[in-house]
């Protein structure tokens, strides 16, 4: 029984000794070489190509309408502009306006009734991309119309309603007022 005890315990010690050696990490089975990334990219880059090709299309089908391209990848025209106020929209300010979307073809997907009225604190809200920067570019009572892109719409999902994936739109906006946002001081009470 001794003898039993003895093996057992050395078989104890040895089995510790063992397990006790440090562990190496494992290799990678597969290693990444990028392409996923470097494919969505190219097809990215074709598909903002293709959206930007419709949208020139447009504007080139009425060389009346002057259109001007903004640095973040859409275009616009003035529809109704006010050269009186200079006054522009900037964070913080409480914009109301109206608008209406439509697809590249002219078909309203959202009519001005529907989504009316409007009201957005500027650059304190989640509204469209285009949007959120074509508000600032605005004066009181301008109505501007704005070719977006999908990337500066609703992007690769769409609404999940009318707008579908990767869809260009047109949004003709009326920006109808803007005003600072009221600041609530808080009450000092005075003891009397």
């Amino acid at each position: 029984m001794k003898n039993t005890s003895k093996i057992i315990m050395l078989l104890v010690v040895f089995i510790t000794f063992i397990s006790c050696k440090q562990q190496q990490a494992r290799m990678p089975i597969s290693r990444s070489s990028g392409t996923f990334m470097k494919e969505s990219a190219q097809r990215n880059k074709k598909l903002i190509a293709g959206e930007e090709g419709k949208i020139d299309s447009i504007i080139k089908s009425n060389p009346k309408v002057k259109y001007v391209a903004s640095k973040k990848g859409y275009w616009y025209t003035y529809v109704n502009r006010n050269e009186r106020d200079t006054l522009r929209p900037k964070k913080g300010d409480v914009a109301q306006f109206d608008y209406e979307i439509m697809d590249l073809k002219g078909n309203v997907l959202y009519s001005e009734v529907e989504l009316r009225p409007q009201t957005y604190i500027v650059d304190k809200q989640n509204i469209m991309m285009g949007l959120r920067d074509g508000i600032k570019l605005m004066r009181k009572n301008e109505k501007v119309t704005f070719l977006f892109p999908s990337h500066m719409a609703f992007g690769y999902r769409g609404d999940t309603k009318r707008i579908k994936t990767n869809q260009p739109i047109i949004v003709s906006v009326t920006l109808n007022d803007f005003k600072p946002q009221e600041k609530t001081e808080p009450k000092i009470k005075t003891e009397n």
